[in-house]
């Protein structure tokens, strides 16, 4: 790193231990949510493409996209077991001016998420045709779920090195360059995607299999800019070969905070399966109309994530720093700053459901199951709101170990229950399941700000 950059870098480190606290969590957020929205806009305008196929091809292609988008979030999941590590750890060395073990971390991650992403594939090659057998899909569906999820699962393994080569750099507070890189790759994504859809020129015509090979495509592409731009060194982190390797107490320190964190995923994921093989017993149009409103719901996530990055940066180099009182400020005010961008989606969702779902589908059954589900959603995006960011924060701290209990509370104990008591046993549709997601979504949130609020995460050693 030349002089200046190294100034530079010195400047904006001093911004974000001592700089208006406000600002600085605004500041952090705003990169993060624009590339947030980035990919909030592939996911949208996949299920789009999807939803304005062929009749015959329509539904069960949105069921396809649908699948993907959660088993895309289980390999999250798997990724997030050295993703969470990462940042805990990177923000801590970072705030406590240790470059030297950043960069250590950082080297490890990366090499850790190759693992990751190698995993993750050799899994769902051979155990596609299981999602679809347990989500009941039959027929087109099926076969174009199963083939959806093979081709899609290749770009995952570009997508483990991403999401960790980000999660290092946001420990050390660079938010920017992780939004250049995903804001790029999800820019190809459409275009790409769009081309092998409809055909361009010599590209042929391919239909649903151009939306996943868009995908893919796009998702190679990030991975390797990462690792370019990592090779080259940014924010004081650079790839090593020295330091590029799999041993040693680091990675058992990434995987001390990560595995809980990955588990906590693993738990809520596969709740929400099961969550969605209880839509799937209630018919193509449900199942439909679930996957457009998650969709469309995802709208909550952009900032939920954004301030919740930022909460975990700043978390954890004020601890690192041993400003305790900065950590526990910075989580309240993510909080607040998010919460109020809620009110405002919320009020979108309650009044605006049904030129959403007009919007998104053709099917006038899609439309019917989906128009009052999705007014009942509106009403919890705050609560939602609240457990995002308070988890990231607390993971940011490294305290990964409450927040998986009490996914495992809120999921199992209340979600599937309720879920299938009021959509299946009481025919409630799929009205009836939201509302068990909704209940979800209420108690997780107040727990896991209770937990917060309680400082019992400020001891927490990484």
């Amino acid at each position: 790193m030349d002089e200046a950059a190294a100034d530079a870098e010195t400047s904006r480190q001093h911004k974000l231990l001592n700089g208006p606290l406000r600002q600085t969590v605004l500041l952090l957020a705003m990169p993060v949510f624009a590339e947030q929205f980035l990919s909030f806009c592939v996911g949208f305008y996949d299920t789009f493409l999807a939803g304005h196929l062929a009749p015959d091809v329509s539904t069960p292609a949105t069921a396809a996209v649908g699948v993907a988008a959660y088993v895309g979030w289980l390999a999250s999941m798997l990724f997030s077991m050295v993703g969470a590590g990462t940042t805990a750890l990177v923000a801590r060395a970072r705030g406590a001016g240790e470059m030297e073990e950043a960069n250590r971390i950082a080297n490890r991650s990366v090499a850790m998420s190759l693992v990751a992403g190698l995993l993750f594939v050799a899994i769902i090659l051979p155990t596609a045709p299981l999602f679809a057998r347990v989500l009941r899909l039959e027929g087109l569906a099926a076969e174009i779920t199963v083939r959806y999820l093979r081709i899609d699962a290749i770009g995952m393994l570009f997508t483990s090195v991403g999401l960790v080569g980000a999660a290092a750099l946001r420990g050390c507070g660079n938010m920017q360059m992780p939004f250049w890189i995903h804001g790029t790759i999800n820019v190809l994504n459409v275009l790409v995607s769009t081309a092998l859809v409809y055909g361009f020129g010599p590209i042929p015509r391919l239909g649903v299999d151009g939306i996943v090979l868009g995908t893919v495509v796009a998702r190679t592409s990030g991975g390797l800019l990462m690792l370019a731009v990592l090779a080259r060194g940014v924010s004081g982190l650079q790839l090593l070969a020295h330091e590029f390797h799999l041993r040693g107490e680091t990675v058992r320190r990434i995987l001390r905070v990560g595995i809980p964190a990955a588990a906590d995923g693993a738990i809520m994921w596969s709740g929400h399966f099961l969550f969605l093989r209880i839509i799937g017993s209630l018919g193509e149009a449900a199942f439909a109309a679930h996957i457009v409103g998650i969709r469309v719901e995802a709208i909550t996530y952009l900032p939920a994530v954004a301030w919740g990055a930022a909460a975990a940066t700043l978390i954890g180099q004020s601890l690192g720093a041993h400003d305790v009182d900065r950590a526990r400020s910075a989580g309240r005010e993510a909080v607040l700053q998010c919460g109020l961008l809620g009110l405002g989606i919320t009020l979108i969702f309650l009044f605006g459901a049904q030129q959403i779902y007009g919007l998104m589908h053709n099917d006038p059954a899609v439309r019917a199951a989906g128009i009052p589900a999705f007014r009942l959603a509106a009403c919890f995006q705050i609560p939602l709101i609240v457990a995002i960011v308070f988890v990231s924060g607390l993971r940011g701290a490294g305290d990964t170990r409450y927040p998986m209990f009490i996914t495992a509370i809120s999921t199992f104990g209340i979600r599937l229950p309720l879920a299938y008591l009021c959509g299946v046993v009481l025919d409630g549709g799929l009205f009836g399941a939201w509302i068990g997601m909704c209940a979800d979504m209420l108690v997780r949130g107040t727990l896991v700000a209770a937990r917060f609020l309680s400082g019992k995460w400020t001891t927490i050693r990484v």
